[in-house]
């Protein structure tokens, strides 16, 4: 029981691998507070595995501040941040509007940044931990993501600051990257890739997009949430500022222009 006694906060919980991650923690004797913006997804997390709910936007101070209040005074504390808030900011830079680029920093960074900010003086006190998740897009460039790509970057930069300014205080802060994963986020795009190529299905859209990474396949919700455990609890006592891809092995090979990160 790697979390018992433990609270975490998982931001974006109530759908793929925030809610893997949550079920691992919950499975392993773990407090969990689920957030984000809506709240049909989280209190269905929530029923099936006994976590809290919290309805916030990762993005806005005022929202995150009486959040972690609220999830402090529920659980006596909190030892776990997971940033896993994320998505948008596809498209090429020649036509990407201002809504779009200010969208994918909102989403991607600000959620990350706010939430790590606001849950630090609690994190300190129990010498916790976070756990920012990034995306191999944060370690190179895909295509025609230009938000994207540039706000996972900045994530993996984030959690290399907190963990160089926070690390004396106790607090280790670790990123994990993860490449295509299994989840309704990708499947609307796996459903683009079907069309513009003319699949069958939504299947040959993912062996499509990881052909040519080593493992061949990409990886599920449940993979990731088992990287992002291992870093969140005391088996990684020792490991601070570290970046953990689940990709299959795709960063070690040059990949096809399709094979961008999903997360």
């Amino acid at each position: 029981m790697r979390f018992k006694n433990n609270t975490a906060l998982v931001t974006g919980g109530g759908t793929g691998i925030g809610a893997a991650v949550a079920r691992r923690i919950r499975s392993e004797g773990g407090n969990v507070a689920l957030l984000g913006r809506r709240p049909e997804p989280l209190h269905a997390i929530a029923e099936e595995i006994g976590a809290a709910v919290v309805a916030a936007d990762a993005a806005d101070s005022a929202s995150m501040k009486a959040a972690v209040v609220t999830v402090v005074e529920t659980f006596g504390g909190l030892d776990i941040l997971v940033a896993n808030a994320g998505g948008h900011g596809v498209g090429p830079t020649i036509s990407m509007s201002d809504e779009t680029w200010d969208l994918a920093i909102r989403l991607n960074l600000n959620t990350a940044f706010v939430s790590a900010r606001e849950t630090l003086p609690h994190l300190i006190e129990s010498k916790g931990n976070i756990v920012v998740l990034a995306s191999i897009a944060g370690l190179f460039a895909g295509p025609d993501a230009a938000g994207y790509v540039t706000m996972k970057h900045g994530c993996i930069g984030l959690a290399k600051s907190l963990a160089r300014d926070y690390g004396r205080f106790g607090v280790r802060t670790n990123t994990v990257c993860p490449g295509w994963v299994t989840t309704a986020m990708a499947d609307e795009q796996m459903e683009f890739i079907v069309e513009k190529f003319k699949l069958k299905n939504i299947e040959e859209a993912y062996a499509l997009v990881t052909k040519d990474v080593p493992l061949g396949r990409p990886a599920t919700a449940e993979d990731v949430a088992n990287a992002v455990c291992f870093l969140a609890s005391t088996e990684a006592a020792m490991i601070n500022g570290a970046i953990l891809t689940v990709d299959g092995g795709a960063g070690t090979v040059d990949l096809p222009t399709l094979a961008f990160a999903e997360h």
